[in-house]
């Protein structure tokens, strides 16, 4: 009869570091992957979504787009930040480690940023550049005026979007050029009576940009103060990147990990749509 092969000392402990070597290059394999992802978060692209209906038409919520970080340079927000499970929706971000902005490009009337909120330089925001350093920007009855100038717009096809009560409306729609000439579309869901309708001539300084939402009647930027729960002004230093491409789209409320039920709660029609 055959006896059993057994292992001595040896092939034992060959078969263990074997073992072991595999679990290293696992391991080790797991690490590159994890630093090549935060180069290409930190330096290149990064995803967002989109929770708010301040965009709205040209931003949905339930939209993952892709932010260019090197579109206006790197600041000390171009840093990650994790979600912080003990206070959210704040964040944890990594603590500076310079001052300032480097192999910076500044934005163009009419980009679609994100930024991080100036009064607590954390929550990050998406809104569109309206006004560059020394613009001077006011609503009046509804309509923008840049610099003393009115901001050119034409009525088109209505959209179909919540109004303030969750309902589903048709609502005014107009195409607006900007100085440039840089087209874009707005929502008036209140009309030209909207809350925001008419405020004071806001002079951009030196280094910070005007803000505004798509969605006019819903969306608190930079025509609403920091001291009352607005953005005002935004620094260079807080541009994170300027929005690109929406690479996933689903309804509002769905879960974008239930991947069983895509074929009816995901967009189709936005998937790789570029932001304009």
């Amino acid at each position: 009869m055959t006896e059993p092969v057994r292992l001595d000392g040896k092939n034992a402990d060959a078969k263990q570091r074997a073992k072991e070597g595999g679990a290293g290059e696992t391991l080790k394999v797991i690490v590159q992957a994890l630093l090549i992802a935060l180069v290409v978060r930190t330096f290149l692209f990064q995803p967002f979504n989109i929770p708010s209906g301040s965009m709205i038409p040209t931003l949905l919520i339930g939209d993952y787009l892709f932010v260019s970080k090197y579109a206006y340079g790197y600041s000390r927000h171009s840093l990650p930040c994790i979600p912080n499970p003990f206070d959210s929706p704040n964040a944890i971000c990594l603590p500076p480690v310079f001052s300032g902005r480097f192999l910076g490009s500044p934005p163009k009337r009419g980009d679609v940023a994100v930024f991080k909120l100036p009064r607590d330089g954390q929550t990050d925001y998406i809104k569109r550049v309206i006004g560059l350093p020394g613009d001077k920007v006011q609503m009046k009855e509804g309509r923008l005026y840049i610099n003393g100038q009115i901001v050119p717009r034409e009525p088109i096809a209505k959209a179909h979007t919540e109004d303030f009560y969750g309902r589903m409306t048709d609502v005014p729609t107009y195409e607006e050029t900007l100085p440039g000439g840089v087209k874009h579309t707005i929502i008036e869901i209140q009309g030209d009576t909207g809350f925001n309708d008419n405020t004071p001539a806001f002079e951009v300084p030196e280094g910070h940009y005007f803000m505004m939402g798509d969605n006019r009647d819903n969306s608190t930027d930079s025509r609403v103060p920091p001291d009352q729960g607005g953005v005002g002004f935004v620094p260079l230093d807080n541009l994170v990147g300027r929005a690109e491409v929406i690479f996933f789209s689903v309804g509002k409320g769905e879960p974008a990990w239930a991947f069983w039920e895509w074929p009816w709660t995901a967009r189709w029609d936005r998937m790789l749509k570029p932001v304009k």
